[in-house]
């Protein structure tokens, strides 16, 4: 059992960043003594075209499946299907998308293949006329593996986490892991404590979150109305406690996509033991297909390694592929 909500709270409120830090990295140690980091490719592939100004739906999962190839080819573990329309679905597409799943299992059988949001499923769910559970089991029998790893804001609000903790816990219930991504502004650790006791909740129940990622809302972003992001100080200080709280939890992610290296290998020595994504843009038109990023990827590794840890390639299953 992790730390209390009372705890959670004093480190929020303390100024001894060390120690909490040092702290939550006894519980990386005792949950990964092997001192590897991991980290995994995957490709992105724009799947919204499909059926847009085509009445061949054929030619569309070809076009799809070849930039899976490209994505293959460029060493991805798997790849996350863009094919939502930010929770606004166009009417009933559940058979749409068995038929886009279905193609692409059948020509890759052993990749990983995520996608839709929390927003996507509960939009098809309530435009097909299905449960959210139904909806979910209808894709995953099509070949979907997993939901994608979608964030919500802690200081959302309170029926948006509830639906997309309900999105979660059905994939749970149906055999799919997830990872809970959980965006925070500047201030109100409060609404963080929520957060993390509902994932807590969620994981005593079903054991489905394979990991927990902590995001900060980056400064300008006044969607939420935040103004300005959370500082170093603030992103360590959360990381370290979502460590401590969430043992229950086996892998905890740092991002260098979205915080930079720097404070990503900082995060090593605060509880995180993943490295996070290195994304495969496959995004039709838009660039390069299967290109991938190596400088991203090796100063992933380079930093990995001077924090003092072995980098491991996984799959978006935790399933370590080789150490390098």
């Amino acid at each position: 059992m992790g730390i209390s909500r009372e705890q959670a709270v004093d480190c929020f409120r303390s100024d001894d960043l060390i120690g909490i830090g040092m702290e939550a990295d006894a519980v990386r140690r005792r949950l990964h003594p092997e001192g590897v980091v991991s980290y995994t490719v995957e490709g992105t592939i724009d799947a919204r075209a499909v059926g847009e100004g085509s009445t061949d739906l054929d030619e569309e999962i070809d076009r799809i499946c070849q930039d899976i190839c490209e994505v293959v080819e460029a060493g991805g573990t798997g790849v996350r299907l863009v094919c939502g329309a930010d929770g606004r679905a166009k009417g009933c597409e559940i058979e749409r998308l068995e038929s886009i799943f279905r193609g692409i299992r059948a020509r890759f059988p052993a990749i990983w293949l995520e996608g839709l949001r929390s927003t996507d499923v509960l939009a098809n769910a309530r435009s097909c006329g299905l449960g959210v559970g139904e909806t979910i089991a209808r894709l995953r029998d099509a070949g979907l593996d997993s939901i994608a790893g979608d964030a919500a804001v802690a200081d959302g609000p309170g029926h948006e986490i509830e639906e997309w903790l309900e999105v979660h816990r059905a994939s749970h219930r149906l055999g799919m892991r997830t990872t809970a991504t959980m965006v925070f502004a500047a201030g109100g650790f409060e609404e963080r404590v929520d957060f993390l006791e509902a994932v807590r909740r969620v994981q005593e129940e079903t054991g489905g979150f394979a990991a927990f990622l902590p995001l900060c809302l980056q400064s300008g972003d006044t969607s939420h109305g935040a103004l300005e992001g959370p500082t170093a100080v603030e992103y360590l200080k959360t990381l370290a406690i979502a460590r401590m709280f969430l043992d229950s939890v086996e892998n905890l992610q740092a991002s260098g996509a979205t915080q930079g290296l720097k404070l990503l290998q900082m995060g090593l020595r605060f509880g995180a033991n993943d490295g996070g994504l290195v994304v495969l843009e496959v995004m039709r038109g838009k660039t390069a297909s299967g290109t991938r990023s190596q400088a991203t990827e090796e100063g992933l590794r380079r930093v990995i390694r001077d924090a003092g840890f072995t980098p491991a390639l996984r799959d978006a299953a935790y399933r370590t592929m080789f150490l390098n």
